[in-house]
């Protein structure tokens, strides 16, 4: 693996210490801690331990000549670093490692750090709005949302950093905003917007324009019946143009459709039926098809991103949160979670993958060159 390669998207970083005091350098850290979380690391004292592990592997890299930092430098160094500097490294990487395709659905949501908690201050945990591209399970962005503000805020400044050209946004109904509409079209993309009390007005509008779709007869082909976890759900999409309601709406930039998911579920152990509607409204052109591969693709941030983090690498259970470090390791979780996706010559899962990376450093190497390989490719 090329460890230039790696270098170039963290050569802007600046390093917060006095250049007279530095012992370890800043990319060895670096290149130590995502090594580290690939390989399954969630606090300060297990990078520090894969380091004493593999010293010998990082130094035939020409890292650390003096020795493997202890957990209290790495965690100094990590969480004094300028957050926006490092997400910027990130995104940059994600660019060059996955291309964007003309209708790919991008699903943008939040999940809060629950051990983040600031047991010192009292600082509220922090919550992450992170950019998802559904088709390659590729995470292309994220952004913190500022104290006592939320994801309406955060939303428009991570749209800001991606390129979206050509892609359809899908965004819950937090995220259903007028502002954010418009500069989805703005940047040349497409919006999927799930709509709800929060926008009271279209709400109502968009039900009553589907509630004729809706009172049809279930057409068998379009029902998708799933099982699983003691329950049974059948999922049915239906889907309008929106010209009924462009003239009262004038201010939701580009719109043109509109539709709804209906979820029919059935608890066999509660013997409890249900039964949800979704509505959501775009500015794109959209059949039944890409309409519901576009909702399906949204929901499965679930499993695909915050299930993963959460159970295979730990995030949740994470107790780190001096300086700027939980949005750090946050990151870096995004990129290990990544690079552990680009590597496909082992077909396992996420957890699995970081337990081989830990115990057979060939494995870790090839992990590494697999993330980095658009970049060499430069």
């Amino acid at each position: 693996m090329d460890i230039d390669a790696f270098s170039q998207h963290f050569k802007d970083i600046q390093d917060p210490r006095q250049t007279a005091k530095i012992t370890y350098s800043l990319f060895d850290v670096l290149f130590l801690s995502i090594c580290s979380v690939i390989s399954g690391a969630s606090g300060w004292e297990d990078i520090e331990d894969f380091g004493e592990v593999h010293c010998l592997w990082l130094q035939e890299k020409g890292l650390f000549p003096q020795g493997v930092p202890t957990h209290d430098t790495i965690a100094r160094i990590i969480s004094r670093l300028n957050t926006t500097q490092f997400r910027q490294c990130f995104i940059g990487w994600a660019k060059s490692v996955s291309k964007r395709t003309s209708g790919e659905v991008i699903a943008i949501d939040g999940k809060t750090l629950r051990s983040s908690y600031n047991r010192d201050n009292r600082q509220s945990a922090i919550h992450m709005v992170s950019a998802f591209a559904t088709q390659n399970g590729v995470v292309m962005g994220q952004m913190k949302t500022e104290e006592k503000s939320n994801e309406i805020t955060a939303i428009p400044a991570l749209l800001r950093l991606l390129d979206i050209k050509g892609c359809l946004v899908s965004i819950d109904a937090m995220g259903c905003q007028k502002n954010i509409a418009k500069q989805i079209v703005t940047q040349k993309g497409d919006y999927l917007l799930a709509v709800k009390g929060n926008q009271d007005a279209l709400h109502r509008a968009v039900k009553q324009a589907l509630a004729e779709s809706i009172s049809l007869p279930v057409d068998p082909k379009q029902i998708q019946i799933t099982q699983g976890h003691g329950r049974y759900e059948a999922r049915e999409y239906k889907v309008l143009p929106a010209t009924a309601l462009i003239g009262e709406f004038k201010e939701w930039t580009g719109l043109k459709t509109i539709g709804v998911a209906m979820g029919y579920r059935f608890e066999k152990k509660a013997q409890q039926y249900s039964l949800e509607y979704r509505y959501y409204i775009s500015s794109a052109e959209l059949d039944t098809s890409r309409f519901a591969e576009a909702v399906r693709g949204h929901w499965g941030i679930e499993n695909s991103l915050h299930w993963v983090l959460d159970v295979s690498m730990n995030e949740d259970k994470c107790p780190i949160y001096n300086g700027e470090s939980a949005e750090i390791l946050a990151t870096m979780r995004h990129f290990a979670l990544n690079m552990l996706r680009a590597e496909t010559s082992k077909k396992a899962s996420i957890r699995r993958k970081q337990k081989i990376a830990s115990m057979d450093i060939k494995y870790l190497d090839k992990v590494l060159a697999a993330g980095l390989k658009a970049v060499a490719e430069e």
